[in-house]
C-alpha cells in the first residue's frame, strides 16, 4: 500500500504520484472501472432495442453530518441519482462520481463513503465507470462534497411523466414518511435529540421495475426528497392540472418522527426523504401495484394516501382526521439544511 496518509493533503490533487496513489487505492481499486482513460466507453444491449431511450440525470450532495444512522454521503449520492433515473420508467446503468474534498479530511472516512458507495452500486445493478477528484485548501469546502451523473435506458413504450396523471388516478407510496430528515436533525446533536431514527436511503429501481410489470398504466413517479411528499405532489399536480387530495389518517409515519415534528412545530409532510417515492395509478390497478410493491425489499409499507379530485388545477389538500380540508402549499423557506 503506497498511500501511509492518514489525512487528505492538498499534493492529493496535485497531479502526482501522491494523486495517483490515492485514485488508485481509494477509488478504482474499490469501483473497478475499465480501463483508466479520461471518459468511460459504454455498451448494453438495451440499447439497441428499437424505441429505447437514454435517460440523464446530475446531482451534487451535501449533506451535514457525512455519516448519519442509515447511511452516508456515498450512499445518498448513488441513491439519489438512482432514484432519479428510475423514477422516469429508466432502467439505471451507469454512475459518474466527482469528489470535491477539503484538506485535512481523514483518509479512513473517505475509504468508507466509497467503500458504501460501491455497495449500493452492486445492489441497485449500477456502475461506477468514471468520476474526479479536487482537493481544495481547508476551509473552501465543507469535507467532502460529492456530485453523480447517471445514465439508464428506457424501454421502448414507457412514458412516465407527471402529465399523465387523470382524475381518478390514486396517490401510493412505497413506506413511511420523512425518516431521512428526522435522522439528519437527530445527528446532528445540536438538540439534545434522543430519537433513534434511520434514514430511509435506499435505491427503488427493483422496486419501480416490479410496480411497470404489473401496473403498466403506471402514468407517473417522483421520489420526494427535498421538500417532502408535499413538494412532489404540487409539482406533479402542477404538471398534470388536476386537483390531489391525500387523506391523513392514511399517512404513514413513525411515532418518532411524528413525536419529533410535534416537539419542534414542524410538519413531517415537508421533510426530506431518499427512498420514498410518490407514484400515481389508475384505480384499476392499485391492488396490483401496492402487492407488487409490498413483495419488494423498498415496498413492504407501500400504502395509497390519496387521489386526483375534481377541483382547482395545481390545488393539494389535505383530509383531517377531523373531517375539514386544509391546502398543502409548496414549503416557502427550508425546514432543515442541508440534508442531501
Amino acid at each position: 500500500m503506497a498511500l501511509k496518509d492518514e489525512k487528505v493533503t492538498l499534493a492529493h490533487g496535485g497531479g502526482g504520484k501522491a494523486m495517483r496513489d490515492l485514485i488508485e487505492e481509494v477509488f478504482t481499486s474499490v469501483f473497478r472501472p475499465d480501463g483508466m482513460e479520461d471518459q468511460a466507453r459504454l455498451q448494453a444491449a438495451a440499447l439497441a432495442d428499437p424505441g429505447a431511450r437514454l435517460a440523464f440525470t446530475t446531482d451534487g450532495f451535501v449533506v451535514d453530518p457525512l455519516e448519519f444512522p442509515g447511511g452516508d454521503i456515498g450512499t445518498l449520492a448513488v441513491c439519489g441519482t438512482v432514484n432519479d433515473l428510475a423514477v422516469g420508467g429508466a432502467r439505471p446503468l451507469w454512475l459518474s462520481a466527482g469528489f470535491i474534498i477539503e484538506e485535512g479530511l481523514d483518509l479512513a472516512l473517505l475509504r468508507r463513503v466509497v467503500a458504501s458507495m460501491a455497495a449500493e452500486a452492486e445492489k441497485a445493478g449500477v456502475r461506477i465507470v468514471t468520476g474526479d477528484t479536487k482537493v481544495v485548501g481547508r476551509g473552501m469546502a465543507d469535507k467532502l462534497f460529492i456530485t453523480t451523473s447517471g445514465i439508464g435506458v428506457i424501454p421502448p413504450g414507457r412514458d412516465l411523466q407527471a402529465a399523465n396523471i387523470r382524475p381518478g388516478d390514486v396517490a401510493i407510496v412505497n413506506g413511511v414518511l420523512g425518516d431521512h430528515g428526522a435522522a439528519i436533525m437527530a445527528a446532528r446533536g445540536e438538540m439534545a435529540l434522543s430519537a433513534e431514527i434511520a434514514s430511509d436511503c435506499q435505491g427503488l429501481g427493483h422496486l419501480m421495475e416490479a410496480v411497470l410489470a404489473v401496473a403498466p398504466g403506471l402514468r407517473a413517479a417522483r421520489d420526494a426528497t427535498r421538500g417532502g411528499v408535499a413538494a412532489v405532489l404540487n409539482e406533479m399536480a402542477a404538471a398534470a392540472g388536476v386537483a390531489i387530495e391525500i387523506d391523513e389518517a392514511a399517512l404513514p409515519l413513525r411515532a418518532e418522527v411524528r413525536g419529533l415534528c410535534e416537539i419542534l412545530g414542524l410538519d413531517p409532510l415537508y421533510l426530506a426523504n431518499e427512498g420514498t417515492l410518490v407514484l400515481f395509478v389508475p384505480e384499476h390497478e392499485v391492488a396490483a401495484a401496492l402487492a407488487a410493491m409490498r413483495a419488494t425489499e423498498a415496498g413492504q409499507g407501500a400504502v395509497a394516501i390519496g387521489r386526483v379530485v375534481p377541483g382547482e388545477a395545481g390545488r393539494v389538500s389535505m383530509r383531517s382526521a377531523f373531517g375539514g380540508l386544509r391546502i398543502v402549499d409548496m414549503l416557502v423557506g427550508e425546514q432543515l439544511p442541508r440534508i442531501c
